[in-house]
């Protein structure tokens, strides 16, 4: 009954779901003491044996789903001497594979929390690479300063997404491209289509990732179900393992029902026509 109650007051309210998102952050400051958590999204994975894996550092292959995410949405377009930012770039570890990986010529990753830039800025040490403290509604950077924005299952908590498109448009060069991923409500995904939409940005490709997602989920389940017993009290298991989309979670359940479907976008914004 609690769970169904926060998940009702979350959908309607906007400014508590980002309560409800800081407050995790913080906890896992508190929680994850080895600094092992460096991502927090749910997973790609190809959908059978044909699909080729991405070449990973042994020290990366136990974060391979949630990396593999990042690079079906970072590597759509070649990032190469490209000024890129993540917006909701959370522990970090999509930025540094970013940074490490696809060859940009800077790359910052910015997010609301403090105790997530906090963690970053200690943790990561790679030429380029930066973080900074920032509102994806208000990001604080100057027009036309960044290549290609990147956003992945992070939108889904802001106040306002138009506010934050407008953004996102705001701060693209010409010829920029944002690269977005997330997850909506199958009755949300219109609105979705709407808002993209009427941001000015133009549709290069859409796809529907729901189904890779779910497998990534399913390969990934007990590496999570391992850290949530190692370092979450049990009074909190149950919450972590909702926000991990754990099988058996009303999270998991929604995107394998296809109630939910996770979705990834490439946008552009075109050059000004001249007069």
């Amino acid at each position: 009954m609690l769970r169904r109650t926060f998940d009702v007051v979350a959908r309607v309210s906007p400014q508590f779901r980002r309560l409800m998102m800081k407050s995790w952050y913080e906890t896992l400051v508190v929680l994850d003491r080895k600094r092992d958590i460096t991502f927090m999204n749910y997973g790609y994975s190809g959908l059978d044996t044909s699909t080729s894996e991405i070449s990973l550092n042994d020290g990366e292959q136990a974060n391979r789903y949630c990396i593999q995410l990042y690079h079906h949405v970072a590597a759509a377009i070649d990032l190469k001497g490209k000024d890129v930012v993540e917006v909701g770039s959370g522990r970090g570890g999509g930025a540094s594979y970013i940074a490490r990986y696809l060859g940009p010529r800077s790359m910052k990753g910015i997010d609301f929390s403090k105790k997530a830039i906090e963690f970053c800025r200690t943790y990561y040490s790679i030429d380029g690479l930066s973080f900074l403290q920032g509102d994806a509604e208000n990001l604080p950077l100057a027009d036309s300063s960044v290549d290609v924005i990147i956003n992945l299952e992070s939108s889904h908590c802001y106040g306002s997404m138009t506010k934050f498109l407008s953004e996102v448009y705001r701060v693209l060069r010409p010829d920029g491209y944002f690269l977005f991923s997330d997850h909506r409500d199958h009755d949300r995904i219109n609105l979705l289509h709407e808002q993209l939409k009427d941001s000015g940005l133009s549709l290069v490709k859409e796809n529907d990732i729901t189904l890779n997602v779910v497998r990534a989920l399913e390969l990934d389940n007990d590496r999570k179900q391992r850290m949530i017993a190692q370092k979450c009290p049990r009074v909190l298991r149950r919450e972590a393992e909702e926000f991990a989309a754990m099988k058996g979670t009303r999270a998991f359940e929604t995107f394998k029902s296809g109630y939910s479907r996770y979705l990834s976008f490439v946008l552009h914004k075109g050059r000004p026509a001249i007069a």
